[in-house]
């Protein structure tokens, strides 16, 4: 193996690299969660209207993320699986990186390790 910086396109695949999939598989997870959030609040604030009772919008938001917290864990279970495999394949990678480069320090070859 040579000193050149390695592909990071998903080993020529066309898939983005594994660091960039995890952040855009966790913001997708991020913004699923806050519509949720927001989705929440809005029933809350509307329910509230029509049965002629005042709920401050800060208080809507904090039962709307009460009520959100548990229920994304069953609407969004794959979206939260593909960030844990990622988050796997990244950390696996780093570990590899790391071991790779300890064995370069202690003077071993790349193939050894």
């Amino acid at each position: 193996m040579s000193d050149a910086t390695p592909s990071r396109d998903g080993a020529g695949t066309g898939e983005p690299a594994p660091g960039r999939r995890l952040a855009l598989n966790l913001g997708l997870y991020t913004l699923a969660r806050l519509g949720l959030v927001v989705l929440i609040t809005g029933l809350i604030v509307g329910v509230a209207r029509l049965v002629d009772v005042e709920i401050p919008l800060v208080v809507a938001a904090l039962f709307a993320i009460i009520v959100a917290m548990p229920l994304s864990l069953t609407l969004f279970k794959s979206l939260r699986s593909k960030v844990n495999e990622d988050i796997a394949t990244v950390d696996r990678k780093r570990r590899q990186d790391k071991a790779r480069l300890r064995a370069r320090l202690r003077g071993e070859d790349d193939e050894q390790a």
